[in-house]
């Protein structure tokens, strides 16, 4: 299911970024053997002794089980906010994201008033090739009816994803047809994208919008940076906002596009000399010239970091947007005996410079707050507000300062606006009034909008005070009390989102951004620095 990321409109940002990069990583792809079990120490026999006594000698059985599940997340935890600890039934779910596909049925789908509804079937999947439409009402799954029973996202995803070549049978209840219809389908491997979009801002600057470092990102990434040279780009704009990172390799494979051959990309020092590594761009480039800007901001983690860093501290492209967020931790995934699975940090990465940016973590509390103090503290809204201690000054290939210690500061700072912040919007998107109004919309008019054409429907079409009305009669169904003044002030935050979830629905993902980044502050204010690039960074280029 596709969802907008980190939308300046959402009030309760910091609160998300806090809750949804906690867990956030960076995998060393490479790293895959398993160490020599070293001799066990005196703390490790004292623990052993432990469970071995609650295992034989406590009043109840079958406590075990659940004292070492809690020993070990307890364990972990001590160590730093990125060791996890991650059990047998969670590990496929939780890697899911990462490899870049999945296993089920291939529906992009929404909830709407508890009924599953397909929002879309992914091209090429099998529920495309039974013939699933956009609208129909999926009732029944396996003979197990699950309309109108308080059905959630995870309900969803239990009922039709499985492994590859599985069976599953739906009832569907489509628009116009009298009778439910029968479809048995066979599950199959469903791609996830992780570029959301790339196309051409002018006739010179490409835009190319990653949302997480995957198996299959460079993949993705080279097709669209190919297909935009041959579209004539000559300038790129390369967006990581918001992205929480992945797959090492992936970022460094994407950062060597830019760099030319034995430039370094990254480097990484653990406890032992095995986990030490140096990544050195390669002679496969195929941007390494051109002006090019990088767009972070708080939700930038992991291995968008190693992107920005890598490009920032040789001089190649200006980064621009806020502080990112400060991940620079390497994670080496170990499988247990029970299929569970171990996310052990095993070194801390550093860019070109020397930076570590992984910011300190002594006081877990005070970690997982620390992008709720930043908001408060002024940090998104002021540069000014934002101290580096001097024992932590760099610098780039060509001289300039930068600063390690937690996060990548941009060269050009913008901001968060705030002046479209809307409460009444935030309360209908929770609601999913938004995306069920659009969704409506989309179907109702269908044969209009695609005979109108993306780019007619980009250049003409408005979201007017009467669509606005009928979104607001639609948030009082779902209990969303309507708000006439917040509403009349962010009235452009409403029509520009609208417009581009509607856009979504008939012409894909790849016409949501186009619509949504006219109102994206920090990507306006980078195009017009493309003119104003410093000479230390065109000399390169």
């Amino acid at each position: 299911m596709d969802e907008p990321k980190n939308t300046k409109y959402q009030i309760s940002l910091p609160l998300i970024l806090c809750i949804g990069l906690a867990g956030g990583l960076l995998i060393g792809a490479n790293l895959n053997s398993r160490s020599a079990r070293k001799s066990d120490s005196a703390e490790i026999e004292k623990l052993r002794e432990v469970l071995s006594l609650v295992q034989n000698e406590y009043v109840d059985k079958g406590k075990t089980d659940v004292v070492v599940e809690d020993a070990i997340d307890h364990i972990l935890g001590k160590l730093d906010p990125h060791s996890a600890y991650i059990p047998a039934k969670e590990k496929t779910q939780a890697n899911e994201d990462l490899k870049g596909n999945f296993e089920g049925i291939g529906i992009e789908f929404n909830i709407f008033h508890d009924t599953l509804v397909v929002v879309a079937a992914i091209s090429g999947g099998p529920s495309a090739a039974v013939g699933l439409r956009p609208g129909d009402k999926i009732v029944n799954v396996n003979g197990k009816s699950i309309a109108n029973v308080k059905l959630t996202t995870s309900d969803v995803q239990k009922y039709l994803k499985g492994p590859k070549g599985t069976e599953v049978k739906i009832e569907v209840v489509r628009r116009h047809q009298k009778s439910p219809i029968n479809f048995t389908i066979i599950r199959d491997r469903i791609p996830q994208t992780s570029v959301d979009a790339s196309y051409m801002i002018d006739r010179e600057i490409g835009y190319i919008k990653v949302s997480r470092f995957s198996q299959t990102t460079y993949e993705e990434f080279k097709k669209a940076l190919d297909e935009l040279k041959k579209e004539g780009m000559k300038k790129l704009v390369l967006d990581l906002q918001g992205n929480p990172g992945g797959y090492m390799d992936q970022a460094i494979s994407v950062a060597d596009e830019f760099l030319p051959k034995g430039e370094k990309i990254v480097f990484t020092k653990g406890q032992e000399a095995k986990y030490d590594e140096d990544a050195i761009a390669t002679d496969k480039g195929d941007f390494e010239r051109g002006d090019l800007i990088v767009l972070v901001n708080e939700g930038s983690a992991s291995a968008s970091e190693i992107v920005s860093g890598a490009l920032q501290d040789n001089d190649r492209a200006l980064i621009v947007g806020r502080r990112s967020y400060g991940k620079g931790l390497v994670q080496r995934p170990f499988d247990l005996n029970d299929g569970s699975e171990v996310r052990l940090t095993i070194s801390r990465y550093y860019t070109p410079s020397g930076r570590s940016i992984q910011k300190p973590y002594g006081d877990m509390d005070a970690y997982d707050k620390d992008i709720v103090k930043r908001y408060k503290h002024g940090e998104f809204f002021h540069a000014d507000s934002i101290h580096f201690n001097d024992s932590l000054k760099y610098h780039t290939l060509n001289g300039r300062t930068v600063y390690g210690g937690g996060g990548i500061m941009p060269d050009y700072f913008v901001p968060l606006d705030t002046a479209n912040s809307s409460r009444y919007f935030n309360d209908l998107f929770a609601a999913n009034a938004v995306r069920e109004f659009a969704f409506n919309y989309a179907e109702e008019n269908k044969s209009t909008l695609e005979k109108m054409g993306f780019e007619k429907y980009r250049e003409k079409f408005q979201v007017d005070d009467a669509l606005l009305f009928k979104l607001e009669k639609l948030g009082q169904k779902e209990g969303v009390k309507p708000q006439p003044k917040d509403l009349a002030r962010n009235k452009a935050v409403f029509q520009v989102y609208l417009k581009a979830e509607i856009a979504r629905r008939i012409w894909g993902n790849q016409s949501f951004y186009p619509i949504f980044n006219q109102d994206n502050e920090v990507l306006q204010q980078a195009v017009k620095l493309f003119d104003h690039i410093p000479e230390l960074n065109r000399s390169k280029m």
